[in-house]
């Protein structure tokens, strides 16, 4: 057995140095299923990601969603969080609320959407998504419009997204969605396309 060296045996961390992520600020997110394995070309699993997404910005009054897309392994999505909390109605308004620093709210996202996939499958414990997530802090409004275009673009680039373990041809089914910004819900659409498995 290899004895431990903090030297050599420890996890990069790439998150910015010197960032508060409990800030308020808007945030480009990226969320991969362990392996890239493409569980949400399922629609129940999608469905259950969309779901949980959504869930972030009902169960916390400071999230907001901006534009998201949910593709065969992995999600795209811009989360918000701003510089105050209104208070939660479930608590005395005398209790101040604390924030979720972005890590915790993704890890709050992949524990529910793991639950359900889970339930869904019949794999209780089973891993959905890799361990760690990519993230980029979106500094202005120009900024915010790149990523925006970037998520709607995303379906139509599958076949040459770093994430699709096949690299061939294909049209996912995703669905893309625009949230109204002034509470975190909105309508979507479907992207066209048929769904196949790798090598199929």
């Amino acid at each position: 057995m290899v004895k431990y060296d903090p030297t050599r045996h420890h996890r990069r961390s790439i998150r910015l140095t010197g960032h508060d992520y409990a800030q308020g600020g808007g945030y480009f997110v990226t969320i991969v299923c362990v392996e890239r394995a493409l569980l949400l070309e399922d629609p129940r699993f999608r469905l259950a990601v969309e779901e949980a997404w959504l869930w972030l910005a009902s169960q916390y009054d400071y999230v907001h969603l901006d534009e998201y897309v949910v593709m065969p392994n992995h999600l795209h999505g811009v989360i918000v969080t701003h510089g105050t909390c209104r208070g939660d109605s479930r608590i005395a308004p005398t209790a101040s609320v604390k924030r979720k620093p972005l890590g915790r709210l993704v890890g709050a996202f992949k524990t529910v959407s793991t639950k359900r996939i889970n339930e869904l499958r019949g794999t209780p414990g089973l891993t959905v998504w890799q361990r760690n997530y990519y993230e980029h802090i979106i500094r202005d409004e120009e900024e915010l419009n790149r990523v925006r275009q970037y998520i709607i673009d995303n379906p139509t680039c599958w076949e040459q997204d770093p994430e699709n373990p096949c690299q061939q041809p294909r049209r996912p089914r995703v669905t893309i969605h625009k949230t109204n910004r002034g509470n975190g819900r909105g309508g979507s659409r479907t992207a066209p396309g048929i769904v196949r498995r790798c090598g199929v």
